[in-house]
């Protein structure tokens, strides 16, 4: 009796381009310099990469922003932060900016190489 296979399990990787890692350090040193606490700011850092973590198990969950640039798509975190990635071909996927507050993240993507 030939055995079956149940459906392929996908094991995607989170990649942060430097641009993402930036970002994220950015945002930490304002809300330690804002709040005063940097445990603060830990947490709160903390909270966007797991949020970019849950990207992996539901990859097209942002909006398509073909419009900004192909392959784009864009979720939001917390009202505050806007998570900009791209789902790659191996089916990875990558964090290209992290956008705090209300920086015009949309001028910034469409000017970016």
């Amino acid at each position: 009796m030939p055995m079956r296979c149940g459906p392929r399990t996908v094991v995607r990787k989170l990649l942060l381009r430097p641009t993402a890692e930036a970002d994220l350090e950015d945002i930490y040193r304002y809300i330690a310099e804002r709040s005063g606490n940097p445990d603060t700011a830990i947490g709160y850092v903390r909270r966007i990469r797991e949020w970019c973590e849950h990207l992996l198990t539901f990859p097209n969950a942002g909006r398509a922003r073909d419009d900004l640039r192909p392959g784009v798509r864009l979720t939001s975190f917390e009202r505050r932060v806007v998570i900009v990635y791209r789902v790659l071909p191996s089916d990875d996927v990558e964090i290209g900016r992290v956008f705090y507050g209300g920086r015009n993240y949309e001028a910034i993507i469409s000017e970016e190489d």
